[in-house]
């Protein structure tokens, strides 16, 4: 086995298989297989482990969170339909009758019905990657919770956790590689974010970055995505990869609702900061930038700026909080001195919304669907989101 380490990752796109050799030139590989058969980038993490010695389950929450993704495990290479090909000339995703921002540019406007589709490819691919890429570190930050999370049944679920991550990592991986071709290289906010929760001793501030903000914002953004996407074959995983990060983010809740409590005020606003510095990360690492650059005839930072500055794209990444800060004012870090900056980004709004910390039982031990009925479920989600929006929009009009 050969290993290659690196100072940071790749900066250009990885291609696959034919997609590599055929439709695209040497000098935008980073990487091929034929030079390196692994690549790493070292981290450091002063870890602190903890045995535990009592094996007290204290919450059965926890403990029926943790059977329960026992008996939910799904089979990534036989319950998926991998022999499912979408038409090379049909996009990947879209909704009828809803144009995202970017189509109403004159570059976009321009580009052939070929270009449309390859452009659609290299969005999704960008998007799907940083699902890729924040799945590994998740995998990462559950094997370090394991280590390091003080309690016997903590343990237990960060264990089962990890095998969560493992099948996400494996799921996206192949469908970029074989329905794709290729793959995106990281955000650098992600990256960042990444960075400070792996490398950070506190197992607390694990949790809260990872359970509570990257894996509440995933919810919301594989949902949207979900509701967008054509291909049966990726509405299908992403359906799937949805009900196991709806276990870890009500888990991590219902965890640290009640540690919380036991920390200092001083304690507390540490964790309140971080995780706020955690959400202020993320909202620039949800503008995804390079295939916007390569299609649209934009430099990164005019793509970066268009997607910042557009009301539709700003409402959306918005709208992916509200499944984050209802959950900070539940576990108590929605604290007086960081209140007036989440209103600053304009999310304080959405500290009423519904939090995960009620567990719909019902809906989380469901078998496992079929790709007809997640088809059914979206449709049906997407129709009932569509109405809302036409009410809300006479209700201001009128």
């Amino acid at each position: 086995m050969k290993i290659t380490k690196t100072d940071s990752p790749p900066k250009d796109l990885v291609y696959f298989g034919e997609a590599k050799q055929e439709n695209h030139p040497d000098e935008e590989l980073d990487l091929s297989p034929k030079q390196v058969e692994d690549v790493v980038e070292i981290f450091n993490t002063p870890l602190t482990g903890s045995y535990n010695w009592d094996y007290t389950v204290a919450d059965n929450r926890i403990k029926k969170l943790y059977e329960l993704g026992k008996e939910m495990n799904w089979n990534g290479s036989i319950d998926l339909d991998w022999d499912y090909n979408h038409p090379a000339d049909e996009k990947l995703m879209g909704i009828e009758g809803f144009s995202p921002p970017h189509e109403e540019l004159d570059a976009y406007k321009n580009l052939s019905p070929e270009e449309k589709i390859e452009f659609d490819r290299h969005e999704t691919a960008e998007v799907l990657s940083q699902f890729l890429h924040g799945e590994q570190g998740a995998l990462l930050v559950a094997s370090q919770l394991a280590n390091c999370a003080p309690t016997f049944n903590a343990k237990l679920y960060a264990a089962s956790q990890t095998f969560d991550e493992a099948r996400h990592v494996e799921v996206f991986n192949r469908y970029l590689q074989e329905k794709v071709g290729y793959h995106y290289p990281i955000n650098p906010n992600l990256k960042a974010l990444l960075d400070k929760i792996l490398t950070d001793p506190r197992w607390d501030l694990k949790f809260i970055g990872m359970q509570i903000i990257i894996e509440g914002l995933a919810l919301a953004a594989f949902t949207n995505m979900k509701l967008s996407a054509k291909d049966p074959l990726l509405k299908t995983l992403l359906h799937y990869v949805i009900r196991d990060e709806a276990r870890h983010v009500t888990f991590g809740i219902n965890y640290l609702e009640d540690f919380v409590t036991t920390l200092s005020p001083e304690e507390i606003e540490d964790r309140a900061q971080f995780a706020y510095e955690a959400c202020v990360i993320s909202r620039e690492r949800l503008s995804n930038n390079k295939a916007m650059s390569k299609y649209l005839n934009m430099t990164e930072e005019e793509a970066r700026k268009f997607q910042l500055e557009n009301g539709a794209m700003d409402q959306f990444r918005s709208f992916l909080f509200s499944r984050v800060m209802p959950n900070l004012k539940k576990i108590g870090l929605l604290t007086d001195s960081v209140r007036p900056k989440y209103e600053a980004l304009g999310i304080l709004e959405y500290e009423h919304a519904p939090s995960d910390f009620e567990i719909d039982w019902a809906e989380i031990t469901k078998p496992l669907e079929t790709s007809e009925e997640v088809k059914k479920e979206s449709d049906e989600m997407l129709a009932s989101i569509q109405a809302q929006a036409a009410a809300s929009e006479a209700s201001a009009n009128s």
